[in-house]
């Protein structure tokens, strides 16, 4: 069985899409820290992608310090879910929260002051 999945399809390069999916494995607790990635070799044969790809992710992520390589063993997951997340996934995450909230504002009629003063009000502590 696979761990990652890839879609190649997907007009999005190869080795980006395996390393968000490594990412997004390890985000969502299907990999833990300590659990051995599949060889380079193996991952490649069961993602029908060259090796380089493979090897090249792994290097990325280790240098990201999301996994760790022991020479003659293997790959292995060094990150907690909070850490395996991209740089920029925080920022990505909240904009698509704001689309939501002003979509939805918007659809039931509030203007932006209005949700703004609202999110202050709870923020302060009032109802």
């Amino acid at each position: 069985m696979t761990v990652v999945s890839i879609d190649q399809n997907d007009r999005t390069p190869i080795y980006l899409q395996l390393e968000r999916a490594i990412r997004a494995a390890i985000a969502a607790g299907r990999l833990v820290p300590g659990d051995q990635l599949p060889t380079v070799r193996q991952l490649a044969v069961d993602l029908r992608v060259n090796a380089n790809t493979v090897a090249r992710v792994y290097a990325s992520l280790e240098h990201a310090g999301v996994l760790e390589t022991r020479r003659g063993i293997g790959s292995f997951v060094t990150a907690t879910p909070a850490a395996a997340r991209t740089p920029d996934e925080h920022d990505r995450r909240l904009r698509a929260f704001t689309t939501r909230v002003l979509t939805e504002a918007a659809d039931a009629g509030f203007t932006l002051g209005e949700v703004v003063r609202d999110l202050e009000r709870h923020r302060k502590g009032g109802a």
